[in-house]
């Protein structure tokens, strides 16, 4: 790829976005570099701000310097930079796991403070190759496999991969022909790191033709098939599943009759949509749970009960998962209820249980099982109960889901 394509890739991408000041990782490697640069001419051509951060993990005493070589870069080019600093490490657990959700905190909260529409992060296509590879070595399914979005959403900032389709030694071959030097971090070569096992691998497999553009054109081909299989769940939720206040329910004997790939995405999509957890359960997990529900048995699962009942499949919130969480009226309880009313002086939310239970007559009347009631939010005051919109017993109360928590089915598609 050209400095034209690059630009055009970068065009493409960047009219999507809203208005609004945009920023740039740059951790002062060759891709990282490349891109801010780029943005840099993009800023001057279209007047549109742009900033750059650089993440200083504190793992390595070069990184200060690395940062400080970035940061008069980026004052040549234009930008205003920062410097945003990890200071968590405390030496156990996976280091690039934990350095990686460092870093997309740290940038969140800096596109928070700075107002940003988007922060751009320089994965190229070797990065995509790289990923499948490692994917599949841990024995990944489609969505595993599938292609990494060029969108995501991490800490409640917008995070944009533009570069996808680019080639790492194309990118800092546009770097040598603006004479722009960048950092080569040692640790890309250390091969106690699964990814950098990853990327020494692939070019012996080029001669049998699995270079990085096959293996990056292998996962946008999964991409596309995971795409059919979420279209697949969503036809068949949107005909077999009721939501009943913060429950689902499934026909149990067409839910049987599925594959049991489509099976399983729809209880991980249900879990994910229960619990909020943001990852899915183990896929051993998922296994039981389904095996639960062939075999005619309850099952609990990350938070999560299901129950056979009355031909269907009713799953709803474990109510000891959520027994100790509280919020004020008006804040998100169980990152999904919202309950407002009178008189919201000196309440509290938290979940109905055993003792709620017994105070709300018309609890039946929902026709969901106690069970399911005692998970639900309720509002208090000083030990005593004040409503239970969920539970026949409002006061004047109500409880919404989240906008985010609305629809069940939407995320299947929106993937």
């Amino acid at each position: 790829m050209t400095k034209a394509d690059f630009t055009a890739s970068l065009r493409d991408t960047l009219v999507t976005l809203p208005d609004g000041p945009l920023g740039v990782a740059v951790s002062g490697g060759g891709d990282s570099m490349a891109l801010m640069v780029l943005m840099a001419d993009w800023a001057k051509a279209t007047g549109r701000p742009v900033f750059a951060a650089t993440v200083d993990h504190g793992l390595r005493p070069e990184a200060a310097e690395e940062a400080r070589f970035v940061a008069a870069v980026a004052a040549r080019l234009g930008l205003r930079h920062a410097l945003l600093r990890w200071t968590g490490w405390d030496g156990r657990g996976n280091l690039q796991d934990q350095a990686r959700q460092a870093r997309y905190r740290l940038l969140a909260d800096w596109a928070r403070r700075q107002d940003l529409s988007a922060v751009l992060v320089a994965h190229t296509r070797d990065d995509q190759a790289e990923t499948l590879l490692l994917r599949m070595a841990r024995g990944a399914g489609v969505d595993g496999l599938a292609a990494m979005a060029d969108r995501f959403v991490q800490q409640d900032a917008v995070f944009v991969r533009p570069l996808l389709q680019a080639r790492r030694d194309d990118l800092r071959r546009f770097l040598r022909d603006r004479g722009q030097d960048w950092i080569e971090d040692p640790s890309n070569e250390d091969t106690k790191f699964d990814r950098v096992k990853a990327r020494q691998i692939l070019p012996m497999l080029a001669d049998f033709g699995l270079n990085a553009d096959r293996m990056a054109q292998v996962a946008e081909n999964l991409t596309e098939a995971r795409a059919a299989l979420n279209w697949a769940a969503h036809r068949f939720v949107s005909d077999n599943v009721n939501r009943v206040a913060g429950d689902l329910i499934v026909t149990r004997d067409t839910f049987l009759d599925l594959p049991a790939e489509l099976a399983r995405r729809i209880v991980v999509q249900a879990l994910a949509w229960l619990n909020g957890a943001g990852y899915p359960p183990r896929r051993a997990e998922v296994a039981h749970f389904l095996a639960a529900i062939r075999d005619g048995k309850g099952a609990t699962v990350q938070g999560c009960r299901m129950m056979p009942r009355k031909g269907g499949l009713h799953l709803f919130r474990e109510y000891d998962a959520i027994k100790g969480l509280t919020a004020t009226p008006g804040a998100a309880w169980d990152g999904r209820w919202i309950l407002t009313g009178p008189d919201s002086d000196g309440c509290r939310i938290a979940a109905l249980g055993e003792e709620g239970l017994t105070q709300c007559s018309d609890w039946r009347a929902s026709g969901r099982p106690a069970a399911a009631v005692m998970a639900d939010p309720a509002v208090w005051r000083d030990g005593r109960l004040i409503a239970a919109p969920l539970a026949g017993l409002p006061n004047g109360w109500q409880a919404k889901l989240g906008p985010e928590r609305d629809d069940f089915a939407i995320p299947l598609l929106s993937h």
